[in-house]
């Protein structure tokens, strides 16, 4: 193992790089600016609060794969820590506070011309407060750690820069109390003594001891060298992608901490250190096992989840953080608070997709938030494709662990007239063509249900009758009756929404059945709300533009976010065609079983469109083209594409000055007599492969009133 040439990095060489700054094992020092400075998170607007029983939600199912991670991103520079020391070591007085809960007032400001003291009693309660760094330069802590200066202070006490001479000069932090006196912030620091050492995470800041000198403790952890997420944004807004990318470390980290029994609390982005191509989460100050009374951790106005006022902390408040952080590094204009008071996150948050992540990771109910750090990340993950697709026009697909994969592609067929391309879209058919959500692999049926076999729902649904009752069982019958429109199935959702109270499951099949019913607009709004539960998923969009197109709504944006994320997904190209954007069919892969019906498609809205004299030659030319090029395509089918086609030129050519020259249409002169020649012959071989006896006359028909007029 190398240990970086960086000054003051305590990073390893690996595959050529630093692990913690990122700069090459052979590169040379770098610069540092003079204003370098560590960031570390301040006590503005920070207050005790509480701590939950609650145990986190896990799952067994594995992570998405990775679509994007910060090493894509431009590395952070390393800060030399020696820069970042303050010169003159004091705590504003706009950000002394008492540092009893119950009271919280402002101490230390200045009256009656005179300046704030540092130490003292508070006026409202007889605290004692004192904020006054305790380590002087060169001050030696525990025979080990050599005090270079301050570097800030932050929610529980004064933070030191200090070199460590047991392991040859590698620069540590040393976090002490802000208020000395103060028993619960004693209480907390012990506490972090006892559990933080044995924390382990590359997303979180390394405690490597506490040590006591002149009866004072200190934790001492990792120097962070980098920038913060607050002063990233203080440029500006930050890409969505970036912030997504920052968003999936986060939950990386808080995951870890929730399996480990902890919850970070104070989650802003002044907590957060980018670092050459890490991100770490410090100031652990806040961070408590679950289990903590009410009012014992410390949050900040404006990202804390509104029930910590009353109730103990969460998984669900700690997860509220990562949503209200991430909305204020992506969005413009938005504060998080003012006044005192948390603001509202704007109607529109950027992009509708983030917006309905955001909405849910801070509802005002902990129960309609994300239960698991997992599960936000896998959701987060799904926004994260859907805007990458956009931004570098390549699609992001992955299998979703939510739902099966699109059984069937509907909306593909040409319609019977001949002025449209598309006929309506037929709401039953949407009903049974939809992904179908997966069977939980924890349900006790879970393992028969896989092995059903059945050639139609009927034949399933004795198969089920004869299994468990379990949830997973009678969420199977739920969505065959409503699949099939069954008359019994709204008295079965509503005896499974009583059993599983908030399962999205419920809501989705509800939409099935409103489909299957003819009720679009009903479809609307439980599709709807099971995207609002699922905003990463591309089934919910697809099932909302079904339903929206079936309403007769605009449903266009929603065929294109799932198009442009996942290609495997052709209804959602079959629906944006039936939009007006013909054009996108052409991307259907030539893998696919749709293939052949989207190049017939394609042909089709050449001649389908309802002025022709807009049309080239050329045009006309590669619908033929495309017909002829199908090679599995029905050769009746063929025909009949091909006459419509040549039908259309000659519409073109009454219409036209001059007919292009030396040019060839299915195989035939693009001439008046070569054209219909074509089209006599194959008029009349699709009467001889004729099925009814009127068919065949209709079709001779046809092919007289084309054939060119001779004295013959």
């Amino acid at each position: 193992m190398t240990r970086c040439a960086q000054p003051g990095c305590t990073g390893t060489i690996e595959e050529g790089y630093c692990d913690l700054c990122g700069h090459a094992e052979t590169a040379s020092p770098a610069s540092v600016p003079s204003s370098a400075s560590v960031s570390i998170s301040t006590p503005e607007n920070t207050r005790p609060v509480s701590r939950s029983v609650s145990s986190p939600v896990s799952s067994g199912r594995s992570r998405a794969g990775v679509l994007a991670t910060l090493a894509d991103l431009p590395s952070v520079p390393y800060r030399d820590p020696a820069t970042a020391v303050m010169a003159d070591p004091e705590v504003p007085e706009e950000k002394r506070y008492c540092a009893n809960p119950a009271c919280g007032q402002p101490v230390g400001r200045s009256r009656d011309g005179r300046p704030g003291l540092t130490d003292g009693f508070c006026r409202h309660c007889r605290t004692q407060f004192s904020f006054t760094p305790k380590l002087a330069k060169d001050e030696l802590v525990a025979n080990q750690y050599r005090v270079l200066g301050c570097l800030a202070h932050g929610g529980l006490g004064w933070i030191y820069l200090a070199s460590d001479e047991n392991l040859d000069g590698r620069w540590v932090v040393l976090k002490g109390l802000l208020n000395t006196m103060d028993a619960e912030a004693l209480a907390a620091a012990e506490a972090e003594r006892k559990f933080l050492t044995t924390v382990d995470h590359p997303n979180i800041v390394k405690i490597f001891n506490f040590q006591r000198s002149a009866g004072l403790g200190y934790i001492v952890m990792e120097y962070v060298g980098g920038q913060s997420l607050h002063e990233l944004r203080r440029q500006g807004p930050l890409p969505l992608r970036e912030v997504l990318m920052y968003g999936r470390e986060i939950l990386h980290a808080f995951g870890y901490l929730h399996e480990n029994g902890l919850v970070y609390c104070d989650l802003k982005p002044a907590n957060v250190i980018r670092v050459g191509k890490r991100l770490k989460l410090i100031d652990l100050g806040a961070v408590q096992p679950f289990g903590s009374p009410v009012g014992s951790s410390w949050v900040t106005t404006g990202y804390h989840a509104p029930e910590l006022d009353s109730q103990p902390s969460s998984v669900a408040s700690d997860l509220y953080t990562v949503g209200r952080t991430l909305a204020v590094l992506a969005m413009t204009g938005f504060s998080p608070a003012s006044g005192g008071k948390a603001n509202p996150l704007p109607v529109d948050c950027g992009h509708p997709s983030f917006t309905r992540w955001l909405r849910k990771a801070t509802a005002p109910n902990p129960a309609d938030r994300f239960q698991s750090a997992w599960e936000m990340e896998e959701q987060l993950v799904g926004v994260l494709r859907e805007v990458s697709a956009l931004e570098n026009g390549v699609p992001y697909p992955a299998p979703s662990t939510m739902f099966g994969p699109e059984r069937t592609a509907v909306g593909t067929a040409l319609s019977e007239a001949g002025d449209q391309v598309f006929g309506p879209l037929d709401p039953a058919a949407v009903a049974g063509a939809l992904p179908v959500p997966l069977v939980d692999p924890a349900d006790p049926a879970a393992g028969a249900l896989a092995g059903l076999l059945g050639r139609d729902g009927k034949e399933l649904l004795d198969q089920l009758a004869a299994m468990p009752q379990t949830p997973e069982t009678k969420l199977m019958r739920a969505r065959l009756l409503a699949e099939d429109a069954a008359a019994e199935t709204p008295i079965v959702l509503n005896e499974l929404a009583r059993e599983l109270p908030g399962d999205w499951r419920v809501t989705w099949y509800q939409g099935v059945l409103a489909l299957a019913t003819g009720q679009a607009d009903q479809a609307v709004a439980l599709f709807d709300a099971c995207l609002s539960e699922l905003p990463g998923e591309p089934a919910p969009k697809l099932a909302l533009a079904f339903a929206l197109e079936c309403a007769g709504q605009p449903a266009a944006t929603w065929y294109e976010g799932v198009w442009r994320t996942d290609h495997t997904y052709v209804s959602a190209a079959f629906g944006l065609a039936r939009s007006g954007r013909t054009g996108v069919l052409d991307e259907v892969p030539a893998s696919s079983v749709y293939r052949v019906a989207a190049q017939v498609a394609l042909a089709a809205s050449v001649v389908r469109r309802p002025d022709l004299s807009a049309l080239q030659p050329s045009d006309l030319v590669g619908a033929a083209d495309r017909v002829s090029g199908q090679a599995d395509l029905d050769p009746r089918r063929r025909d009949l594409l091909t006459a419509e086609v040549l039908s259309s030129a000659l519409d073109w050519l009454e219409t036209s000055p001059s007919p292009p020259k030396d040019l060839r249409l299915a195989d035939a002169p693009f001439t008046e007599p070569g054209l219909r020649r074509r089209l006599e012959t194959i008029f009349r071989k699709l009467a001889v492969a004729a099925e009814t006896r009127q068919e065949r006359h209709a079709l001779i028909d046809q092919a007289n009133a084309v054939r060119p007029r001779t004295w013959l």
